[in-house]
């Protein structure tokens, strides 16, 4: 019997992750098939450059999809049963503000951690909440798949400001991690094993993994996580230096609690002093991806376009992006797959707070997820994540608030920020840029 098929938009039509995910899409038809794909973004110019190579790759590969890119959320939104969702309020420029103001002040500049972090989860609130009206005004049967950064502060926001909405949080960095366990003990994929892991998103730990028999295999990737951190003694594929340093930083971070393995960007936090050593304040990882992929990938469209044809485009399948196929086939399908999310704790972590968003093993059906329960979690991980979490908290209700009190207070519960005075130089200067993004703060 012929499977049903799908209506999706992506919103964040514009992200130079989009053609790589548009053809992960397309070499997972026999698994998810689709009869409609629609690009949304409220920056046409920037769509529109992408949007031409996606029309031709769909042409080429599977022309009975409908195509249509467009900036009118009602073209966009209508008619679909899954939103994917990644935008980036603010584009690279602002990511470029987030992480510069930090390491003027000597404190961690990074993306989704520390003050930046924050000043991008205060942009990325009012995006997010957008996209969902959208969603449920024109499809109110759809399900929004966000994985739009960062994804905690987001989450926590969707919690507060639409708890009754179809929305599933997820991220891709434990996914990318075990990419690199499954390679490290030889398997042809991360699917093959079994995990279990509790945290808050960017900020978690795996206390176990096994094969489909049931055999441990903890202590094959501790002892080379001990040596070599997540880098595979044979690495296949070519990985930029900034994040070859992060899968080696992991060896450090690692000896914090050697009974479990953890996820990279706890180094942000337990070494906020060495990230901050071997960063260059006037060249920072927003630079390196403007400079990099962005360059490239606008380059590659562009190329497509003029040829009319992906034949000698490098633009490759996005197959990281997979458990994104996972996550729509799971509720569209029924499969019960077992995915990492991030949901409301309520009891999945007995002796953690019940409200708090967080990213644990669930079952996922037609119904949404199923969280599998924790248990009661060790004080130093729970002493983490209580600090954590109300940063996290404390962010949104700056942002409902308008609090410029609240989000202060955020800053400085941060691990990665000294001081209170440290924390108000830097949210001042970080209100100066944010003006057109940020609710005014008082």
């Amino acid at each position: 019997m012929m499977k049903q098929s799908y209506s999706i938009v992506i919103a964040g039509g514009g992200s130079t992750f989009t053609p790589g995910i548009v053809l992960m899409l397309l070499d997972n038809l026999n698994d998810f098939p689709i009869r409609q794909l629609k690009l949304y973004d409220n920056d046409e110019e920037r769509q529109n450059k992408i949007a031409g190579a996606c029309e031709i790759f769909i042409k080429e590969k599977a022309p009975h999809i409908q195509f249509l890119a467009t900036t009118d959320p009602k073209e966009a939104f209508s008619d679909v049963d899954f939103v994917m969702a990644h935008i980036r309020v603010g584009k690279y420029a602002m990511r470029e503000l987030d992480e510069k103001i930090p390491l003027k002040y000597g404190v961690v500049g990074q993306e989704t951690c520390g003050p930046g972090g924050l000043a991008y989860g205060m942009r990325s609130i009012g995006g997010v909440i957008e996209l969902i009206d959208f969603m449920e005004m024109y499809s109110p049967d759809a399900w929004m798949l966000n994985y739009s950064n960062p994804a905690a502060i987001v989450a926590e926001a969707t919690r507060r400001l639409r708890p009754n909405s179809k929305v599933l949080n997820i991220c891709d960095m434990p996914i990318g991690i075990e990419d690199r366990m499954a390679q490290i003990l030889g398997l042809s994929s991360r699917k093959e094993m079994t995990v279990r892991y509790y945290g808050l998103n960017h900020f978690g730990w795996w206390t176990s993994i096994r094969d489909k028999d049931g055999n441990d295999l903890m202590p094959a990737i501790q002892k080379h996580v001990r040596e070599f951190g997540y880098v595979p003694k044979a690495e296949h594929e070519q990985t930029e230096a900034s994040w070859s340093a992060t899968f080696e930083k992991a060896r450090d971070v690692y000896q914090l609690d050697p009974k479990t393995l953890p996820n990279t960007y706890l180094q942000y936090y337990f070494y906020p002093d060495d990230m901050v050593k071997k960063s260059n304040p006037e060249y920072t990882r927003a630079n390196e991806v403007m400079d990099g992929r962005e360059k490239f990938i606008f380059g590659e469209c562009e190329k497509v376009v003029k040829a009319q044809s992906s034949a000698d485009s490098q633009i490759t399948i996005d197959d990281h992006a997979s458990y994104i196929v996972d996550l729509a086939r799971a509720l569209a399908f029924n499969t019960g797959e077992r995915m990492l999310l991030i949901v409301e704790n309520n009891g999945t972590v007995e002796n953690f707070d019940p409200t708090a968003m967080v990213e644990v093993p669930c079952l996922v059906g037609n119904n949404g997820p199923e969280p599998i329960t924790v248990g009661k979690i060790p004080q130093f991980q729970k002493g983490l994540m209580e600090q954590q979490v109300s940063v996290e908290k404390l962010v949104v209700e700056a942002w409902i608030e308008k609090s410029y009190q609240k989000l202060w207070q955020a800053i400085i519960l941060s691990k990665t920020v000294p001081n209170a005075r440290t924390a108000k130089l830097i949210l001042d200067d970080l209100i100066e840029v944010n003006r057109d993004y940020w609710p005014t703060l008082s």
